[in-house]
């Protein structure tokens, strides 16, 4: 009993020394307040230089990539996917305003999430039209009718690699966009 009672003393003691002490401090404060003649600058953007947007003179000039040879045309009746790397390009190619709004950037990485959305569907439709020519292929009995399931499987094949290519490009702009989006200080929000 005698602990809880010493207990409960020390914690008393100890919270009216606090309270002493913060009462203390309120009153050096408030004086300190009173000796203070101007507010404090209070900085703005405003106030702030902007940053060069050119590169710098330091940085060495990057060596322009070599320009892939265009993609081979398509068979007449297959539905073609741009290459999502076009849509970085086009970017690229366009003489920058000094301000890009929210819009544009939205524009930009929707159009190429698009593009390579349809590549994938593509690629998948493609997959399931070679399962179904191998089928055809084993279960036919004419070596006529096999040689054009074949040849149909063939293009299909190609069709795929294509593709598959193009998903790559295509992943890879939608990175460049995000990069040149980070660079350009562009908020995480404007490319979802």
């Amino acid at each position: 009993m005698t602990r809880v009672i010493l207990i409960l003393l020390l914690t008393l003691v100890a919270s009216s020394a606090q309270a002493q002490s913060l009462a203390e401090l309120a009153k050096q404060e408030e004086a300190r307040r009173k000796t203070v003649k101007e507010p404090a600058k209070v900085y703005t953007n405003r106030d702030l230089k902007p940053e060069p947007r050119g590169p710098s003179s330091a940085a060495p000039a990057a060596k322009p990539e070599p320009v892939p040879p265009p993609p081979a045309p398509a068979p007449a009746g297959t539905p073609r996917v741009l290459p999502g790397g076009s849509v970085a390009e086009v970017a690229k190619s366009e003489p920058l305003p000094e301000e890009k709004g929210e819009r544009h950037w939205r524009a930009l990485i929707t159009a190429a999430r698009a593009a390579l959305e349809r590549s994938r569907v593509l690629a998948d439709a493609l997959q399931s039209r070679l399962n179904a020519l191998a089928t055809d292929i084993v279960n036919r009995d004419d070596p006529a009718q096999r040689s054009q399931l074949e040849r149909d499987r063939q293009r299909a094949l190609a069709e795929l690699d294509r593709t598959k290519i193009e998903i790559t490009e295509q992943v890879k702009a939608i990175a460049e966009i995000e990069e040149d989006a980070r660079r350009a200080g562009v908020p995480p929000g404007w490319l979802r």
